[in-house]
C-alpha cells in the first residue's frame, strides 16, 4: 500500500510525528497549503487563504521545538477558522458583504485556545449570509461545493469547514452550531463532529458591539469537525480551556466518571410527522449493530416528544432573532435571504411578547425530562435528518425546500434548545452519499458521545478514506 501523502494525515498522526521529529511542523503546513490550493478553486471552502503566514509560523514553530519542545498537543496541525469568528487582522465578514470591514482586533477564545496548543490557521472558511442556511453561499464569497458530488449541498452553515476538512485542506476545521450548523455539514459530506453542551467550549468575539440575545447565547457553541474521531477528540481537549470571556463556560475537565459496564444507549427511529427513508433506517441499524458488537446495551426507547421540542425551539430563536437580528438582515441581507427570512417566519412563526417568555420558562421542562431519561440510558442512538443528504440550494426553493431541508431538523434544534450535546458520524453510503446518525448525551459528557461514533467508526470506516480512494488518479 502507498504511503499516505502528509496532508492526508490524520491530527493525531500529524502531532505525533512532529513531537517525535519525525517530521517538521514546516513540512506538515506547506504540504497541506499545497493541497488547499489544488483544490481549493473547485470547493471554494476557504475563502481568506493564510497559508503564506502559516508556513512562516511553522517555521517559528519548528524553532521554538528546537529550543524548548512543543508548544502543546496540537503542535503543527493546520486547522481553518470560520469566517464568522474573530482571528486577528482578519474580516469577520459572516458571509456579508457589508461586514467586510469588521476586522477582528484580536482572536476569539476558541482560535486563541487552537493556536496556543500549537495549532497553525491555514485559511478562513466560508459560511452563508449571516450563518443562516443549511447550505453555503453568499454573495460576498459564493458557493461552496460538497467534495462528494456537486449536485450536493455541503451542509450549513460551517459548510466551508466540512468540504476543507474533507478534501485535504487540514484535518482540524473550526466551525459552530446554533441550529445544526456543525451537524448538518458533517452529515452532507461524511465528516465526524460532536456539538459541544452549554457551557462547554468558550464564545465571545472581541469584535462585537453587542450582546447576543439570550436564546443564541443558550444555543449557540463553537466546535471542531474531523475526518476522524479521534481528531474531535484531540482538538477538543484543547479547545474547552477556559476563558472568562464567556460567563456561560464551567472548567468541566473533558473526561467524565467512567460508568458501569455495559453503558446502556437508547435508541429509536422516530421522525414524528416526517417520514423516514430506507437509508436512515439501513445506517441506524448498522450503528445499532456495531454499538452492540462493541460492548453496549442497546435498548429501544420512547422519548421526550422531540417534535414539540425543536418546533418550540426553533420559534423560540425566531422570536429573538425577529427583535435582534432582522434589522441587519433587512439592511445588509441580499434579496435572496430576505426572502428566505420572510419563509422562515411563516413556517415556523416567531413567538412574541408574553408568549415568547412563557415559552422560554417552559425549556427547563424540556431540559428536566431529558435529564431523567439520560439516568437510564446516558446516550441515545436517534436519526439526525429523515433523509439523505440534500441538493445544493434545496432550502432556497420555497416553504417546501425549507421544510425538506430545515423543517424536519427536530432532532437537530432539539439539541441546541435544551443545551445537549450531540455527534454525528456515518455508517453507510447511499447513492455514493454519506448517511449520518446522531448520538446525543448527558452535558459535560461528549466523552461518552465520541466513545459511541468511535465504536461505530472502527467497525464501518472512516468515510475521508473512501473519498480519498475513490478520487486517486
Amino acid at each position: 500500500m502507498a504511503e499516505k501523502p502528509v496532508w492526508q494525515l490524520s491530527a493525531s498522526e500529524l502531532a505525533q510525528k512532529v513531537a517525535q521529529r519525525e517530521l517538521t511542523a514546516e513540512a506538515v503546513v506547506t504540504s497541506t497549503v499545497e493541497r488547499m490550493r489544488a483544490v481549493n478553486t473547485g470547493l471554494n471552502a476557504v475563502v481568506d487563504d493564510l497559508g503564506d503566514a502559516a508556513i512562516e509560523t511553522a517555521r517559528d514553530l519548528d524553532t521554538l521545538q528546537g529550543k524548548s519542545g512543543v508548544a502543546g498537543p496540537l503542535h503543527g496541525v493546520p486547522v481553518t477558522i470560520k469566517v464568522n469568528v474573530d482571528q486577528k487582522g482578519r474580516s469577520t465578514t459572516n458571509g456579508v458583504k457589508a461586514f467586510t470591514d469588521v476586522i477582528a482586533p484580536d482572536d476569539a477564545p476558541f482560535v486563541k485556545n487552537l493556536t496556543n496548543a500549537g495549532a497553525i490557521v491555514i485559511g478562513r472558511t466560508n459560511t452563508p449570509e449571516f450563518s443562516f442556511r443549511a447550505t453555503t453561499t453568499n454573495e460576498l464569497h459564493g458557493r461552496t461545493s460538497n467534495p462528494w458530488n456537486d449536485w450536493a449541498s455541503p451542509g450549513g452553515s460551517s459548510g466551508g469547514a466540512s468540504a476543507a476538512v474533507m478534501s485535504g485542506m487540514g484535518p482540524i476545521a473550526h466551525g459552530n452550531d446554533i441550529g445544526g450548523s456543525l451537524r448538518f455539514p458533517a452529515a452532507a459530506t461524511g465528516a465526524v463532529t460532536v456539538k459541544p453542551g452549554l457551557g462547554r467550549t468558550p464564545a465571545w468575539n472581541p469584535s462585537q458591539k453587542a450582546e447576543r440575545g439570550m436564546l443564541a447565547q443558550l444555543m449557540s457553541v463553537q466546535g471542531v469537525i474531523c475526518r476522524e474521531v479521534r481528531d474531535v477528540r484531540l482538538a477538543m481537549k484543547s479547545a474547552i480551556a477556559y476563558d472568562p470571556h464567556d460567563p456561560w463556560q464551567a472548567p468541566v475537565p473533558f473526561e467524565g466518571t467512567e460508568l458501569e459496564k455495559p453503558i446502556k444507549i437508547g435508541f429509536t427511529k422516530n421522525t414524528y410527522q416526517f417520514e423516514i427513508h430506507p437509508a436512515i433506517v439501513e445506517a441506524l441499524d448498522t450503528a445499532r449493530a456495531c454499538l452492540v458488537d462493541a460492548g453496549y446495551e442497546v435498548v429501544e426507547i420512547e422519548t421526550p416528544d422531540i417534535s414539540e421540542i425543536g418546533e418550540t425551539g426553533y420559534r423560540a430563536l425566531m422570536g429573538e432573532v425577529n427583535v435582534l437580528m432582522l434589522n441587519d438582515v433587512r439592511r445588509h441581507g441580499s434579496p435572496e435571504i430576505n426572502r428566505m427570512f420572510d419563509e422562515y417566519f411563516e413556517l415556523f412563526p416567531p413567538f412574541r411578547d408574553d408568549e415568547l417568555l412563557h415559552q422560554m420558562a417552559r425549556r427547563s421542562h424540556f431540559i428536566r425530562q431529558w435529564n431523567l431519561l439520560f439516568e437510564r440510558t446516558p446516550l441515545v442512538l436517534c436519526p439526525f435528518l429523515p433523509s439523505p443528504t440534500y441538493a445544493w440550494n434545496r432550502d432556497a426553493e420555497g416553504k417546501d425546500g425549507i421544510m425538506e431541508v430545515l423543517g424536519c431538523g427536530i432532532w437537530s434544534f432539539a439539541m441546541n434548545y435544551m443545551g445537549f450535546p450531540a455527534g454525528i458520524v456515518s455508517p453507510r453510503m447511499h447513492e455514493g452519499m454519506p448517511v449520518a446518525v446522531q448520538v446525543v448525551g448527558r452535558r459535560f459528557r461528549e466523552d461518552l458521545i465520541l466513545d459511541a461514533l468511535e465504536s461505530v467508526e472502527t467497525r464501518t470506516g472512516i468515510m475521508a478514506e473512501k473519498l480519498f480512494r475513490r478520487d486517486a488518479p
